[in-house]
């Protein structure tokens, strides 16, 4: 089978599926329908560690994500920093983009609070998530927010944070899991505070994330 032509995809949207006879390039909206070979979260394990571009596990396909734009990054380290100060006096540990076990599933959320430490742990388990958290990049918005969120609910994770940056504006909202769906518990917009009672004391002003 060859690999089909993309066109002008943007390069942020193109994921890869890997089969068991065949790699296919597809766009971030297609590749769901791409017939793969089962695999789990145990397979890709054992594949070498890397900087490189993610790779997670969801329904026994593989998806190969690039790195998204230099904002996103800016956001995830600034947030992760912040969160790791203010979880560490009460507990919690912050990380960001920690390869997170979900049954057969691989997912890597881009920042995440767990109740355990993951030192000298090559992945950690959703089971010990206490909140994870998504930067929405705009070639892959409905995986981020929607998707991500129904998969971290079912997976019983208590709480969930979104990110936007539209125009460069920074927006932190914060979800509490009810009745196996997250609901809005408090949001803020850069020039405001952003404060987080729950699950641990946590308060920011969203212009604080970005390079200005």
């Amino acid at each position: 089978m060859g690999v089909p032509d993309l066109g002008d995809a943007p390069l942020d949207a193109r994921e890869i599926v890997l089969s068991a006879d065949a790699v296919e390039v597809t766009t971030a909206q297609s590749y769901s329908r791409h017939a793969a070979s089962l695999v789990s979260a145990q397979h890709v394990r054992l594949l070498p560690e890397t900087n490189g571009r993610k790779i997670e596990v969801f329904r026994g396909s593989v998806i190969v994500s690039p790195h998204a734009n230099v904002d996103h990054q800016t956001v995830s380290t600034e947030l992760v920093y912040a969160l790791r100060q203010a979880a560490k006096a009460v507990g919690p540990f912050a990380y960001p983009e920690v390869n997170l076990i979900s049954g057969d599933d691989l997912f890597i959320p881009d920042f995440g609070v767990f109740r355990v430490s993951g030192g000298g742990k090559v992945a950690m388990n959703i089971a010990d998530a206490l909140l994870l958290g998504e930067i929405v990049s705009p070639g892959i918005r409905r995986k981020d927010i929607i998707d991500r969120p129904k998969q971290y609910a079912a997976a019983g994770v208590p709480w969930f944070t979104r990110v936007e940056c539209r125009n460069r504006v920074p927006v932190v909202a914060l979800h509490s899991l009810v009745e196996g769906e997250y609901r809005p518990v408090a949001a803020a917009a850069a020039g405001t505070r952003f404060v987080m009672r729950e699950p641990f004391s946590f308060e920011i002003d969203p212009a604080d994330l970005l390079d200005e």
